[in-house]
């Protein structure tokens, strides 16, 4: 997987820990921004498991305005539930029949049912729960998945993606969500961003015998390293010659999601971005700009907040990529 090997590798570990019977679910969040390739960095785990997953549940955000166990309800959708150890109409609720009574549980007890229900189709093998687009989750769901991660003697690896808290609907509830995720035992945590020049070279090489220096230059810049749009403008541009892909026009869905305009940095700012560049330490930048270390902290984490990077690797990166910074 281009760009992502070292991500598919650690998946392919706790995938293995889990197999080798590891006490309690193993979870793995994998954060990134819209295109960025965490649904096919899952499916491409599950391909490679080995040996293959007994049992995969798998479920994700309805496109409806979710109702509660929306996860739980999408993964028992066209599933035989004859013999859960589940009330039938608690079974019903939870998985959002037209014709499910009224909810008569208490809140405590709902959520106690929906984890015995995930516990019965798990099994007792190695199995993989697939949970999708965390952040577009109701809050009952959150509170199952938080639930199963920390699940005592449940044999299944917890494969959870989400977009960066921000971006959700209910940023403090999710953040809280992740939190919880990332703090279980034997939790892996993986954020994406977008691919380097060198993985967007190396996408292009799988397609061109042979690209110009210059067209992988234009063609890393058009896209923003973002695999999705790599991947619609390979679709749309042909197959030829490869200085179509910056000839022909962006289509029209990705210029409807074109990325929001550059951040507007201070000079300040910048300076600072470019000493992180550098593999500056906040105790070097301070000496290096003559200001003070808490300073440099709040000069931080406003680059952060602008540039939309969950850490200093990450903003370093950014500045490469928008500064013409050479890497190092």
């Amino acid at each position: 997987m281009v760009g992502r090997g070292a991500e598919l590798v650690e998946l392919g570990d706790a995938w293995s820990r889990v197999v080798a019977g590891a006490p309690a679910a193993r979870t793995v969040v994998i954060t990134g921004g819209a295109g960025l390739g965490k649904s096919l960095l899952v499916a491409s785990a599950l391909e490679s498991a080995s040996p293959p997953p007994a049992t995969v549940l798998a479920g994700r955000a309805r496109v409806h305005s979710p109702a509660p166990y929306d996860w739980l309800a999408g993964m028992l959708s066209g599933r035989d539930l004859t013999g859960l150890p589940v009330p039938a109409d608690a079974l019903a609720w939870l998985a959002q029949h037209p014709d499910a009574p009224r909810e008569r549980y208490a809140p405590g007890t709902l959520l106690r049912l929906a984890v015995r229900t995930v516990r019965a189709l798990t099994g007792t093998e190695p199995a993989v729960i697939v949970v999708e687009d965390l952040h577009a989750l109701d809050p009952a769901s959150l509170n199952l998945v938080g639930e199963l991660a920390l699940a005592p003697d449940l044999p299944a690896l917890l494969l959870v993606t989400s977009r960066p808290a921000e971006e959700s609907v209910a940023p403090e509830l999710t953040a809280r969500t992740l939190a919880r995720l990332t703090g279980a035992p034997g939790a892996v945590r993986q954020h994406l961003g977008p691919f380097d020049r060198a993985a967007v070279d190396a996408v292009l090489a799988q397609v061109y015998p042979e690209v110009p220096a210059q067209v992988v230059d234009a063609v890393y810049e058009r896209t923003g390293g973002n695999p999705y749009w790599l991947t619609e403008l390979l679709a749309t541009a042909g197959r030829g010659d490869p200085t179509a892909l910056v000839r022909e026009p962006l289509p029209g869905h990705l210029r409807m999601a074109a990325p929001p305009a550059a951040p507007e940095l201070t000079a300040r700012e910048v300076e600072v971005l470019r000493c992180l560049a550098s593999g500056m330490s906040n105790k070097q930048v301070a000496r290096t700009l003559s200001i003070s270390i808490r300073t440099v902290g709040v000069h931080v984490s406003n680059l952060l907040r602008k540039t939309r990077s969950a850490s200093r690797t990450e903003a370093a990166l950014w500045a490469v990529r928008h500064l013409r910074l050479p890497q190092r």
